[in-house]
């Protein structure tokens, strides 16, 4: 057993998410020394016929019997006697034909050794043997014998002494006729056979023996590097097992070692929440603390420091859980006072005496704590109040908020303090994501540490011409290489958070100190290095700064005024967006989104600003965004336009409006409402017309609705509809528009416009028939009511059966016109074909005349006599006669 007296290896300075044994198995010793080490060319051929002699010269069944037999003195040495010769034989391996037998013999020996010690070097020599790799005659065997064997190692398992087999590696000697099993056969009968769990809980049996115990962790070290091992020790509770044994006494550190890298495979190999509720025992809690306070004030070694940065991450995954007592054990404020104590320059007992390095260790310690303090704040919603309040109180006492602070500051050059540049600028990015987690919930503390003067005087270094280059080798710094980008892209998510409280005081605040002017010059500064190159970075910025300004102005006439001509200046171009852009993945989406709204927060409301967004075109540019009729986008457009039509220059901008093929704004929201009732599943006939005359506007989800009886001040599902489709909006545009004098729009247009102009009347009859049936579900109406409920029901039928034969009207009349043009189509073609026929019939006789001398004089004699008949018959006086022939004619042309 001397290996494990030997030092834990070092490992890598960090954890990765694939973690390998840090650890190599260990060598366990070679029976025969220089003799086994032999090749099996040098033995020759008569070791191979020896060897098969002697395998044949012990039967297996007589030594079982021999051992059975009772105890004396006698038997004893003949026992013995023949235990030597078993190992004899076997001193190359184990073949699989003889595995049950030889544990059978095993189990034998111990019963024998706890009254005679004289077994107890056979036993081990024996148990040598199974560290062997197994012997095979056939490639079949491992598959035959894997049930046999798979057992055979499930009992070593309870023979907690030979617990090395599974790690022991020793070259191997062939015998004649035998080849060793494949080098994975015994793991993987070790996994069927259920050793990891059986040896989790054999550790009760060992509690008090360090010796044994280190070698059943280091059994259970290597045996987790198989999911399916952990699997097995889980069942065994080995988690929280483990975790009671850290801060056992060990003065060469391998039980803390072992232990956590167990852990550290199950979380890795096993469902991670099993294994933390397993640990979040207060016993398990109270070790893990304990040994992690041992390490941070008295390990001084780097593997000491790098254990410690295990266990914090351990500590971490608890700090998860809402059901670990964290906060009960005082590991949480522990925790909460080492990530401040460096910033916070206040003497706390905790942590009296203890000094960072700033060894790469401690910066991966201050990563971890820092990260602890968001766990901490991240989800609330999981914590029982009171747990919460008493997370909160503990950041708030223990001065978290202006640690966090401190990092807000522009960086220092070669390095801050102790730190390199490079070191303090991811803590600084990391200080400060942390800090947008926190401030949402420690604002009284936020406002009286000035954070808000702290972030715009930040931000203002983040735009600013001083010389600075990002080293971005972080999580946080990605995409801050060479700039401040990163800076400011956590800077705003921090004012995002707190801003998004809508907390008079925060935001009020930010407003007096300028925050409005100073949000515009960034925003541009941004907007004009995406022009340079687009990323999601930018655009991530860009889209926090628009919903910052919203989030200030909305509801504040004097803010949108100070948002303005410039405001309006910076926000066309995100209007104008290209819609390919839009499915880029890089955020634009997004970012259309927070400009939208932001439009709706600034400049709505506000006279001046709303007359220069129409001067600049920008209706034009939201229809030219709702012609693409994509349904996310349509909502908050339709809400938009609606509200601007409350200016009575809207109305005309809409009306000019003109997109593809010269389509209008009228043609446009009435598509969007056919669309939208198909959606809904609204029944129509093919030509658009009402079919369902008591609920013609109801979608298919109303209609599969029953009857629920509901509170007075809860909306019914006719009202919550209003609000779950864009018909309502829809109407109230066109009602704003007029439903006169409408251009560009068709008679299938007309039809759809005679449903929308009475939509109002149709949603107060659907209310009306919802109230009818419940009351019939829960009352019986008397007379009158019943009466005046029946009047009700039938002017709503009535409305939609004079709007279906206003359509019907509408469809007749178009079809009517439809005829009219295409019989003056028909008699235009009639005329065109006539005229074709007098022009033949022309040519004819022209061809005739001139091909014929009969005809000629035929065609003569007709025109002289048409002359004739065209002269006036009473002569004039005095009046001159000129003759109509032409001297020498030869043609009637």
């Amino acid at each position: 057993m001397s290996s494990l007296a030997e030092p834990p290896a070092s490992r890598a300075p960090s954890r990765s998410p694939a973690r390998t044994p840090a650890l190599s198995p260990a060598s366990g010793p070679s029976r025969c020394g220089g003799e086994r080490r032999r090749n099996a060319s040098d033995a020759g051929a008569d070791l191979g016929a020896v060897q098969d002699t002697q395998l044949r010269s012990v039967d297996l069944n007589h030594v079982i019997k021999l051992l059975e037999d009772s105890d004396s003195k006698d038997l004893e040495r003949e026992q013995l006697k023949t235990l030597k010769k078993v190992v004899k034989r076997f001193e190359n391996g184990l073949p699989l034909k003889d595995l049950e037998q030889i544990i059978e013999i095993l189990n034998l020996c111990a019963e024998k050794m706890n009254e005679q010690e004289a077994f107890t070097e056979p036993l081990c020599e024996l148990i040598k043997l199974c560290g062997l790799p197994f012997q095979k005659k056939k490639s079949s065997d491992e598959v035959s014998y894997s049930v046999a064997v798979s057992k055979s190692i499930a009992q070593l398992g309870e023979l907690t002494k030979i617990l090395h087999i599974y790690c022991i590696i020793t070259k191997a000697i062939v015998c004649a006729g035998y080849q060793p099993t494949s080098a994975n056969y015994k793991i993987q009968m070790a996994e069927l056979g259920g050793l990891a769990e059986t040896l989790v809980l054999s550790l009760a049996l060992v509690e008090n023996q360090l010796t044994e115990k280190l070698w059943v962790l280091k059994a259970l070290q290597h045996l987790s590097s198989s999911g399916v091992n952990c699997r097995l020790m889980m069942k065994a509770q080995a988690a929280s097992r483990l975790c009671l044994y850290l801060n056992g006494v060990d003065p060469s550190g391998q039980l803390v070692f072992r232990s956590s890298e167990i852990l550290w495979n199950l979380l890795e190999n096993t469902s991670k929440e099993e294994v933390i509720n397993q640990l979040s025992s207060l016993e398990c809690v109270h070790a893990l603390k304990d040994v992690f306070v041992d390490l941070l004030m008295h390990g001084f070694r780097h593997y000491d420091r790098q254990l410690r940065n295990d266990l914090l991450v351990i500590a971490t995954l608890l700090a998860e859980n809402p059901a670990a007592p964290m906060i009960e054990s005082g590991f949480t404020k522990l925790l909460i006072v080492l990530a401040t104590f460096t910033e916070v320059k206040i003497p706390n007992p905790l942590v009296k005496g203890l000094k960072l390095t700033y060894s790469y260790e401690d910066f991966e310690m201050k990563k971890l704590l820092f990260n602890v303090i968001g766990v901490l704040s991240k989800d609330p919603c999981a914590l029982s109040l009171s747990l919460f309040v008493l997370t909160l109180q503990l950041l708030s006492e223990n001065d978290v908020m202006p640690a966090l602070l401190y990092y807000v500051k522009p960086n220092q050059k070669p390095g801050f303090h102790d730190w390199s540049a490079a070191q303090y600028e991811e803590l600084q990015l990391h200080a400060i994501a942390i800090l947008a987690s926190v401030a949402p919930f420690l604002v009284d503390k936020y406002l009286s540490c000035q954070a808000n003067t702290l972030l715009l005087v930040f931000l203002e270094w983040c735009v600013g011409q001083d010389p600075f280059f990002g080293q971005g080798n972080s999580f946080h710094g990605t995409g801050g290489r060479g700039n401040k980008l990163a800076q400011m892209r956590y800077s705003l998510r921090v004012l995002r958070s707190v801003v998004s409280l809508y907390d008079d005081a925060v935001n009020l605040n930010l407003c007096d100190q300028g925050a409005i002017s100073q949000l515009l010059d960034i925003l541009k500064y941004a907007a004009n290095k995406s022009k340079e190159k687009e990323d999601a970075i930018l655009l991530e910025i860009e889209a926090d700064i628009l919903f910052l300004l919203s989030a200030l102005c909305e509801n504040d006439l004097h803010r949108k005024e100070l948002f303005s001509y410039e405001g309006v200046d910076i926000l066309i171009p995100f209007i104008q967006i290209d819609p390919k852009k839009l499915y880029s993945g890089l955020g634009h989406n997004r970012l259309l989104f927070t400009a939208l709204d932001c439009l709706w927060s600034c400049v709505i409301g506000c006279y001046i600003t709303e007359d220069y967004f129409l001067e600049k075109q920008g209706i034009f540019l939201l229809l030219d965004l709702l012609a693409l009729k994509q349904k996310n986008l349509s909502n908050i457009i339709l809400g938009i336009l609606v509200e601007f039509c409350d200016n009575p220059k809207t109305p005309s901008h809409i009306s000019t409006w003109r997109g593809e093929k010269d389509q209008t704004a009228a043609n446009l929201l009435i598509q969007l409402w056919r669309q939208e009732e198909l959606d809904l599943g609204v029944k129509r006939d093919q030509y658009g017309r009402l079919v369902d005359m008591k609920r013609p506007i109801a979608s298919s989800f109303q209609k599969q609705q029953e009857v629920i009886p509901i509170p007075a001040n809860c909306p019914s599902f006719a009202i919550m509809e209003v609000s779950e489709n864009i018909r309502a909006k829809l109407y109230s545009l066109l009602c704003k528009l007029g439903f006169e004098n409408l251009p560009g729009l068709s008679a299938k247009d007309f039809v759809t416009l005679a449903i929308i102009r009475r939509y109002i009347d149709f949603k107060v009859g659907e209310v009306w028939n919802e109230l009818c049936a419940e009351l019939k579900e829960e009352f019986r109406p008397v007379g009158l009511d019943e009466e005046a409920l029946k009047v009700i029901s039938e002017v709503s039928e009535d409305t939609g059966r004079m709007v279906a034969a206003l359509q019907t009207e509408v469809l007749e009349s178009q079809h009517h016109q439809e005829i009219q043009e295409e019989q003056k189509a028909y008699k235009k073609i009639q005329a065109i074909h006539k005229q074709k026929e007098m022009v033949n019939k022309s040519w004819e006789n022209f061809l005739t005349r001139t091909s014929n001398y009969e005809a000629l004089k035929k065609a003569k004699r007709l025109q002289e006599k048409s002359i004739e008949a065209s002269r006036c018959k009473s002569k004039t006086q005095n009046g001159a006669v000129h003759s109509t022939d032409i001297k020498g004619l030869g043609t009637t042309v």
